[in-house]
């Protein structure tokens, strides 16, 4: 690694200010051209494949997969910023999305093009007030991995610590806010041109925690939460946080040597079982949803590494949730009743948790349930496959459409994203994980009596 060279003097002031008019412009035409052309290939073959055999139904659409991610592809890597980081949960969808989508979306995960080393240099030197020398006696100028809102490279500190700097890119911040707006724009059009594509309530969310990751202090109290909460678990690590080194765009933390937890065939190699990886990682979120009622949000393959035992490291906590107890306890409830096929237990949980129908019949509640957690254990899966989601697909539409739902807790989203992420991992790892006996024990022990007397009743 070579020793820090002699800091420059750069003018960062442009790249910090929030893009210009011109700018936002760009990307807005940028963002719906794409909509625009993605909409309309898949719209024109769904009309045309009416005249069409099944074969080449499914060879258009294949096609057309294909045409539709590398033009998310080239879209993202043009705009960086929040098209990155979306391109980046599409991927971890291999559950459920087709290939044509995941294995062109994957390099987005570690390949982001980084951004010059003079411009990393400037933004820590002014976030922690001192030329980069004064602080890391050595600094790679070349990253570990380069992200959608930040890279990360290896350096060491003056008492000889390896550590892994987070350097938040400037002016991200801006565009990540234009990229939102833009966003939110082109889902209204949506949901108004196809009702049953309505992800309006996703970009609320998004508006609402994004800017959570923006701010490294909040992701390193975020991260001393969970260090704390497996302190006694050694198949987990949680890389330590250096406080005096982090600031709202710099985070400076203990330096954790891993595989990426989809590197199957790096995980051969280091005679891991991936198996083995797959179960400790649902016992491990099962800890955090059910257990701590704190849990990682964002457990996309970059942020998940794995080093012999296995242990798993867990990465990147700028996208981190605090249940209320009261919350927690009633997703305990929903995951037993689901658990124990408690049709009555369900409706409850899901009332209690914030859910509301329009006629209040249970009808939209139980089908809800099966997305969240009943259809894997009905087909004795361990993760939602793509004939799994297709057929959930087919009733969960029509049972919203009886009878919609008019309110949905938000807190409940970030679990639906963070499982939804778990069950694309599980597949990659080709997972064997009997949820029902790897959940049931959590559900059993901490169901309070006075829990499971409502469950039950």
């Amino acid at each position: 690694m070579p020793a820090v060279s002699t800091p420059t003097t750069i003018d960062f002031s442009a790249e910090a200010r929030a893009p210009g008019l011109a700018t936002r412009a760009w990307r807005f035409a940028n963002v719906v051209w794409l909509a625009v052309r993605v909409y309309v290939g898949y719209k024109s073959i769904q009309l045309w494949t009416r005249f069409v055999s099944d074969k080449n139904r499914t060879e258009l659409f294949r096609r057309q997969d294909l045409r539709a991610a590398r033009a998310l592809y080239a879209t993202a890597i043009r705009l960086e910023g929040l098209l990155i980081k979306a391109s980046q949960f599409i991927a971890t969808r291999a559950d459920v999305l087709p290939d044509e989508w995941v294995s062109t979306l994957a390099g987005l995960h570690d390949r982001v093009p980084p951004r010059p080393f003079e411009m990393i240099r400037g933004q820590i030197e002014r976030e922690l007030g001192r030329p980069l020398a004064e602080t890391y006696v050595e600094f790679d100028p070349r990253p570990l991995a380069s992200a959608s809102l930040a890279q990360v490279h290896r350096a060491r500190l003056k008492d000889g610590r390896d550590v892994a700097v987070k350097v938040q890119y400037p002016g991200i911040e801006g565009i990540v806010r234009a990229d939102l707006r833009n966003l939110t724009f082109v889902l209204r059009w949506l949901a108004r041109l196809e009702r049953d594509f309505d992800y309006r309530i996703l970009m609320r969310e998004a508006l609402k925690y994004i800017p959570m990751e923006l701010d490294f202090v909040h992701e390193a109290e975020n991260a001393a939460t969970m260090r704390r909460n497996f302190a006694a678990d050694n198949a987990v690590m949680i890389p330590e946080v250096y406080r005096e080194f982090t600031t709202r765009r710099v985070l400076t933390m203990e330096f954790a040597p891993g595989i990426k937890i989809t590197d199957v065939e790096g995980l051969e190699r280091a005679g891991i079982d991936k198996h083995a990886v797959a179960q400790k990682l649902v016992e491990a979120f099962c800890e955090q949803v059910l257990r701590d009622g704190f849990f990682h949000a964002d457990p996309h393959p970059g942020n998940i590494l794995v080093q012999p035992g296995p242990v798993l490291v867990l990465l990147d906590f700028g996208l981190a949730k605090d249940f209320p107890p009261a919350f927690r306890d009633g997703l305990v409830r929903l995951t037993f009743s689901i658990l124990t096929n408690n049709r009555d237990g369900v409706v409850r949980a899901f009332s209690d948790l914030g859910f509301r129908t329009r006629n209040g019949s249970p009808d939209t509640l139980l089908a809800l349930s099966d997305l969240f957690l009943g259809n894997t254990l009905k087909a004795k899966k361990a993760y939602a496959d793509k004939e799994l989601i297709e057929q959930f697909s087919e009733e969960l539409p029509r049972a919203i459409k009886a009878n919609p739902v008019v309110e949905v807790p938000a807190d409940v989203l970030l679990v639906s994203r963070m499982m939804g992420l778990l069950s694309g991992l599980g597949k990659s790892l080709d997972s064997q994980v009997d949820l029902f006996s790897t959940i049931m024990p959590y559900a059993q022990r901490l169901m309070t009596p006075a829990a499971a007397a409502r469950a039950g009743s």
